[in-house]
C-alpha cells in the first residue's frame, strides 16, 4: 500500500510538472467551448436587456460585463441598483454568489497547484462555471495544458460582452419582457445541462442532493443569494467526506 501511494505521488508530481500554456491548448479549449456559445449569447442578451431595464446605459452594461464577467452576480447586483447605491449589501451579495469560485478553484489545484501565483491569475480571472466544468473533464482525459482553460475563458469573455451589447441594443428598438420570453429560465436550464454532462456516477448524487437541499433550506431562512454559498459549502463538504470514506474503505485490510 505504501508503494502504491508513492507511485501515486510520483504520478501527481509528473502531471503537475508537465503543466504548460500553449496556443494549441488555447485552441483546444476554445473548440471544446463552441457547444455553449448559443446559450451564453442568450444569457448575455438577457443581462443586457435586464441592465437597460434597471436604468443602466448600454455602454455601462457592456463595461460591467467586460470587467466583472460573472453572470449570476451581475444579475444579483441589478436588484440593488438604486440611488444611492447600497454598497455594503451589494458587496455582500456579490461575495455570496461568487464564493463558489473558491471551491471551484480548489478543485483545480491538482492541475495548477505548483504554478507560481502570478501564472494562476489569468486562468482564475477567466474561470466560469462552464469552462471550469470543461476543464475538470479535460483534466480527467489527461489534459495538462493551461491554455485549455485560458482559451475557453477568452472565448466566453468575448461572447459574453458581445451578447450583452446585443441585448442592450435591442431595448432601444423593441420592447422586451424577459418573463414572457422565458429568458429567465436560461440560467437554470444551462446549469442543468452542464451538471448532466459533468456527472461521473452515483457518488456525485450525494453531494448534489446535500447541496440542493441545503440551498433550498437556506433560501427560506437566509438573506437573498446567501443560499448559493450555503449550498456550495454543504455540497463540497459532503463530497469530501464521501470521498474520504470511500478511500479509507479502499485502503483497509
Amino acid at each position: 500500500m505504501a508503494d502504491d501511494r508513492a507511485r501515486a505521488d510520483d504520478r501527481q508530481v509528473v502531471a503537475e510538472a508537465a503543466v504548460c500554456l500553449t496556443g494549441a491548448g488555447m485552441l483546444r479549449g476554445a473548440k471544446d467551448m463552441l457547444f455553449a456559445l448559443v446559450s451564453v449569447v442568450l444569457f448575455a442578451m438577457a443581462f443586457g436587456i435586464a441592465a437597460r431595464g434597471a436604468g443602466l446605459e448600454g455602454w455601462a452594461a457592456v463595461l460591467m460585463s467586460g470587467m466583472v464577467f460573472a453572470g449570476a452576480s451581475q444579475f444579483a447586483a441589478l436588484e440593488l441598483m438604486t440611488s444611492p447605491v447600497p454598497w455594503l449589501p451589494l458587496l455582500m451579495v456579490v461575495f455570496a454568489v461568487n464564493a463558489r469560485h473558491i471551491l471551484m478553484g480548489a478543485a483545480l489545484y491538482p492541475w495548477f497547484g505548483r504554478l507560481p501565483f502570478v501564472q494562476r491569475l489569468l486562468p482564475a480571472a477567466l474561470m466560469t462555471d462552464i469552462n471550469w466544468a470543461q476543464a475538470i473533464q479535460a483534466y480527467d482525459r489527461g489534459e495538462r495544458d493551461l491554455g485549455h482553460l485560458v482559451g475557453s475563458g477568452l472565448l466566453l469573455w468575448v461572447t459574453w460582452i458581445a451578447g450583452t451589447a446585443a441585448g442592450a441594443a435591442l431595448v432601444d428598438t423593441v420592447a422586451m419582457d424577459l418573463d414572457r420570453l422565458g429568458m429567465d429560465l436560461i440560467f437554470l436550464l444551462f446549469f442543468v445541462c452542464m451538471l448532466t454532462g459533468l456527472r461521473r456516477g452515483r457518488s456525485d448524487d450525494i453531494a448534489w442532493a446535500v447541496a440542493g437541499g441545503t440551498a433550498l433550506l437556506a433560501w427560506q431562512v437566509l438573506p437573498a443569494h446567501w443560499h448559493v454559498l450555503a449550498g456550495a459549502l454543504a455540497g463540497g463538504v459532503a463530497g469530501l467526506l464521501h470521498h474520504e470514506r470511500r478511500r479509507t474503505k479502499g485502503s483497509g485490510p
